[in-house]
């Protein structure tokens, strides 16, 4: 009697999805942080994009027109000088965007690399470098920032490196923790004993594991500096006329308030305000899209 034949067909394993479309995944899965990463890639489309999409070009008047409130033709209104005020928004946000992008880079990169040394070499470097940050963190940054700038002037250029001086202490910090767990782990002693350099593992080994940190940074960083800028030019010491920024518009229309012309003091307020929260809801998706202990 014949056996009746059998197929046998292989299992097929799935494979695993790797760790960045699990971090793609979660990101997603955050609504607040979708909507803040889409709402700030539109204002940086219209910031960046003024030029073509702005109704009005930079600064141009209309003296006889003067200060009008928002109408179909200008749909944020006017200033003393006649100007469109989503015009100067629009133009003054490069600057404001650009100081804050900066400034969460260029801060992010000097305290990660910072702190990096820090915590991998230990003894004199730990020592040195973390004495320094301790110095720069009692001190009061308002006060230091208001008398760097009026000694170094008030570019932007110049307010980005000031403010990169003073942020980078905090990542620094949080850097060197990591690290200094890291340095513990199996295969950072696998490379050492390979023959791998200082510079080697730190850049192959241990900067990909900060990947979470240094996003998290950027984006507080970005946000912090934008309020700070904003504070700075409020203060009178931030960016200066000609140029414009949403801190020394708000300047501008300080004493409007109560007036008919208030709406030249609410419209900046608003654009911080919706930027700093967008960037701080990405925030919050990038932290929780790293975090190791998240549900897949």
């Amino acid at each position: 009697m014949m056996r009746p034949r059998t197929t046998v067909i292989p299992l097929v394993e799935e494979s695993a999805p790797s760790q960045w479309a699990l971090i793609r995944r979660r990101f997603f899965r955050h609504r607040l942080a979708v909507t803040g990463l889409v709402v700030l890639g539109l204002l940086m489309i219209a910031c960046y994009g003024a030029p073509w999409i702005a109704p009005y070009a930079d600064n141009y008047q209309d003296l006889l027109l003067g200060a009008t409130g928002p109408s179909a033709e200008h749909w944020l209104g006017t200033d003393d000088l006649g100007r469109d005020f989503l015009s100067r928004l629009l133009f003054a946000g490069r600057i404001s965007l650009s100081v804050g992008i900066g400034v969460g880079l260029l801060s992010t990169a000097v305290g990660v690399l910072l702190g990096s040394l820090a915590g991998y070499l230990g003894g004199w470097a730990d020592e040195l470098i973390m004495r320094i940050v301790d110095l720069f963190l009692i001190v009061p940054a308002i006060a230091i920032l208001a008398l760097a700038l009026r000694g170094l002037g008030s570019s932007p250029i110049t307010i980005v490196f000031v403010l990169s001086a003073l942020g980078w202490t905090v990542i620094a910090r949080v850097a060197r923790s990591q690290v200094l767990s890291l340095r513990e782990k199996e295969f950072v002693d696998a490379a050492i004993v390979l023959g791998a350099s200082t510079t080697r593992v730190l850049i192959r080994h241990m900067v990909p594991n900060l990947a979470g940190v240094i996003a998290v940074n950027v984006s507080l960083a970005v946000a912090a500096a934008i309020i700070t800028e904003s504070t700075l030019s409020f203060l009178g010491f931030g960016v200066q006329p000609p140029e414009s920024s949403w801190g020394n518009m708000l300047s501008q229309a300080s004493g409007l308030l109560g007036t008919p012309q208030v709406y030249l003091l609410v419209f900046p307020g608003l654009f911080i305000l919706i930027t700093v929260l967008a960037v701080n809801f990405v925030g919050d998706g990038l932290r929780d899209a790293f975090d190791p202990h998240a549900k897949h």
